[in-house]
């Protein structure tokens, strides 16, 4: 089957897709995994686990010196190689015959190490030369007699060991050769080596070599001395690179005081940690099992407490007031529904005993009362229903922090509708009003509560004026008969009400009060002055970026 370059790309394509799926899946199953397999955890163990790795950090750290022993060993390579060019230079100018030229000060040769621990082998300990001595090329014997002060001022203050071979790889101090040696042969062909090589006469000294890889080990290099284009000798330099952990174990008072140090502000964060974080939300989760027990308080919050946790503590106690206040409210509401559904229910209960037991005397006037008696409890129970549903969802309605709604248009339709041949509704409201985030819906709903309590209770005008600002302002006044100062205090109580034999449940206001309060608003009963009432409505506006333009 032949492709088309657009289906080797598509295939190409799913093919990818496929492969990270699968991948994906891969990780999704391990993660799942870990998690059934994870044991739970207290907080000071994650919080102590996490403070004793980073206090180990340092002593993890110091297995990565390694890397940083490489470039010790390089560097005394660097070191031999800077030594050799200089003692070279030196025997070629102290060399019999030789003719010295100064070099070209626009050249340049640098040598860069070329050892590595970790690529580098490491060879056996030098052997000792080979014999028998032969005598030593003229030369290279006087050059060595002159070289020799050089090299023993050189030693004394490098301690690197230096030797110097003739032209054949003989020793000029005692005529055995090392011509033999890897390095002695590459530098008596013209270039510069360098080896690793085992240190025979080491021993351990510092009690942390054991994990030093360079401890047991010389670097060796072997350096060519050229004169007149001519490799008339060699210049063989060995040492030893231990600096790392001699450096270690001279410091070895201070690092073991910096180890104390960092365990003793390990323990003291613990104990912060403990007391700031830990304590505390055990403390919190204790008064939240009281709580749901239904018993217990906020806890008091203490000082050593982060400012995180304080504020946790904080909101709990806010909701702990909140769940109080709730409760109250929901043991009060209940006595109150049960005393509101007793009264109808013993009336009807009553009505139909009374036809069940005088059924055949009472007469058809007694019947239809009973009856009618009957039917208006069980409206009043209906209506109990429906309002309590509706008094339900206004205290269940959460908050749209969305809602923008144009104030104005929904005062004129609301007022439409409820002005009547004897019932008029005048509006007084500002010229530019700002939008408010409560909902069109429950803005219409608390409007007709309002106005339709206003007109049941006998009034024949409400007012209804909003002035704009940081909040709406909307006033509801009327020229009713108004509210007797005993029943100020409680028109917002549940199944308060003065219109108890028209009909009246006492929820309206209760309604509207929470529909205010899901929506971030307020309502208040204004201070009599003259006949009627007057409700003040503190409404929420909407945020800028929300506005309706």
């Amino acid at each position: 089957m032949t492709w088309s370059r657009p289906g080797r790309a598509w295939a190409t394509g799913w093919g990818r897709v496929a492969a990270h799926r699968d991948r994906f899946a891969v990780i999704t199953a391990l993660k799942d995994r870990i998690k059934r397999h994870w044991p739970p955890l207290k907080l000071r163990t994650i919080l102590f686990a996490t403070l004793f790795f980073v206090a180990a950090l340092p002593g993890i750290g110091a297995v990565f010196l390694r890397v940083y022993e490489n470039t010790l060993v390089r560097q005394t390579e660097s070191e031999l190689i800077a030594q050799g060019s200089a003692l070279a230079a030196t025997a070629r100018a102290m060399w019999p015959g030789a003719t010295l030229a100064d070099p070209d000060p626009n050249l340049f040769y640098p040598e860069l190490p070329r050892i590595d621990l970790n690529s580098t082998p490491v060879l056996p300990e030098r052997p000792a030369p080979s014999g028998p001595a032969r005598p030593l090329d003229p030369a290279a014997a006087q050059a060595f007699a002159k070289l020799h002060p050089v090299m023993g001022v050189t030693r004394q203050t490098t301690l690197a060991s230096i030797l110097l071979l003739d032209r054949t790889g003989r020793i000029t101090s005692d005529g055995m050769s090392y011509a033999d040696l890897p390095e002695v042969r590459a530098a008596l062909a013209g270039r510069p080596d360098t080896v690793l090589r085992r240190n025979g006469d080491y021993r351990p000294v510092y009690a942390l070599e054991w994990l030093s890889r360079a401890a047991a080990i010389r670097v060796h290099h072997a350096r060519p001395v050229i004169v007149d284009g001519k490799v008339v000798g060699v210049l063989l330099f060995s040492r030893s690179a231990r600096t790392l952990f001699k450096g270690l174990y001279d410091d070895r008072g201070k690092i073991a005081f910096g180890i104390l140090a960092i365990f003793a502000m390990l323990v003291l964060l613990s104990g912060l940690l403990s007391r700031g974080i830990a304590r505390p939300i055990e403390a919190l989760s204790a008064a939240t099992r009281q709580m749901a027990a239904g018993r217990g308080s906020a806890p008091q919050v203490s000082p050593t407490a982060a400012i995180e946790i304080q504020g946790l503590y904080r909101d709990f106690g806010v909701m702990a007031s909140a769940i109080d206040r709730r409760s109250r409210y929901l043991r009060d509401f209940a006595h109150a529904v049960s005393h509101e559904f007793k009264t109808p229910l013993a009336g009807i209960r009553g009505a139909i005993e009374l036809l069940e037991d005088h059924d055949e005397t009472m007469s058809e006037a007694d019947r239809r009362r009973f009856l009618a008696n009957a039917g208006a409890d069980a409206a009043r129970l209906s209506a109990l229903v429906t309002r309590l549903l509706e008094l339900a969802r206004a205290d269940m309605t959460p908050h749209d922090l969305d809602a923008v709604t144009l104030l104005a248009p929904v005062i004129a339709r609301v007022a439409d509708a409820m002005r009547g041949e004897d019932f008029g509704v005048e509006l007084d409201l500002a010229d530019t009003l700002p939008a408010v985030s409560v909902p069109e819906g429950t803005l219409e709903t608390i409007l007709t509560t309002m106005i339709g309590n206003s007109r049941q209770a006998g009034a024949s005008l409400v007012r209804v004026s909003a002035t704009g600002g940081d909040r709406v302002a909307l006033t509801i006044g009327d020229d009713g008969a108004g509210i007797s100062e005993a029943d100020r205090i409680r028109i917002f109580e549940p199944f308060f009400t003065t219109r108890r034999a028209e009909g009246g449940t006492g929820l309206g206001l209760s309604i509207v009060a929470s529909l205010l309060e899901a929506a971030g608003g307020a309502i208040r009963l204004e201070a009599a002055d003259g006949p009627g009432t007057c409700f003040t409505l503190d409404l929420p506006i909407a945020e800028p970026e929300r506005m309706i333009p």
